[in-house]
């Protein structure tokens, strides 16, 4: 039986991880990673924007990062996930939204940690990274 077990929860997090690391290193478009959260249940959605914010953390967003990723989106600018993340210091309750805001915090975290993750793999990590997740294989 299907529930919330904690074996589903380190799935959906696997999930996710191999999902918007994808979309980051441009495997996938930001449309289909958007198509596979938006299928996923309320509680899902919750969980993976906790999870993408935690990524977005980990990243070091700058606030280039966020106003590019904010651009690139396709979130309006004045929307409340695109201000929540160009504030200084950013401010990081996306779960926290109402669900009707989840989908434009998934495509403006998703997005923000694109261009900040991309930064990082080819200063930090150029040429010697060994996080998986930096490493995917083509789909």
């Amino acid at each position: 039986m299907w529930g919330t077990s904690s074996e589903d929860e380190r799935a959906l997090r696997r999930e996710a991880e191999r999902v918007v690391n994808e979309v980051a290193q441009r495997l996938r478009t930001l449309d289909e990673g958007t198509s596979w959260f938006s299928a996923l249940s309320p509680e899902g959605r919750q969980a993976v924007l906790q999870e993408v914010t935690g990524y977005a953390m980990q990243a070091h967003i700058t606030a280039a990062d966020a106003r590019e990723g904010v651009a690139r989106s396709g979130v309006k600018p004045r929307a409340n996930p695109s201000v929540m993340i160009c504030m200084d210091p950013p401010r990081y309750g996306f779960a926290d939204l109402p669900a009707d805001e989840h989908v434009k915090a998934f495509r403006v975290l998703v997005s923000v940690f694109s261009v900040a993750d991309t930064r990082r793999r080819e200063t930090y990590c150029m040429g010697t990274c060994g996080h998986a997740w930096h490493n995917l294989p083509p789909r």
